[in-house]
């Protein structure tokens, strides 16, 4: 699921290189906190925060079942 968001993600922004996900576990449940480059956090949100609810629906969508995932997207 790390490398499907980071994949994601990549291919939306301008900086690919500034692309990282760190996976942490809390309480049995799977986070991962996508960071971007600044001038592109705005493509991985969207208007209205539309692209950001995609991601959380195609990570979430890929994991196994009786996984639960979050994607937090943070500066």
């Amino acid at each position: 699921m790390k490398e499907l968001l980071i994949y994601i993600a990549k291919a939306l922004v301008d900086d690919p290189d500034s692309v990282s996900v760190t996976e942490t576990e809390k309480e049995g449940k799977t986070v991962l906190e996508l960071r971007v480059a600044s001038g592109d956090m705005g493509k991985v949100i969207g208007r209205g925060g539309r692209v950001a609810k995609d991601i959380r629906t195609v990570v979430k969508a890929a994991a196994p079942d009786g996984v639960w995932v979050h994607v937090d997207i943070v500066d």
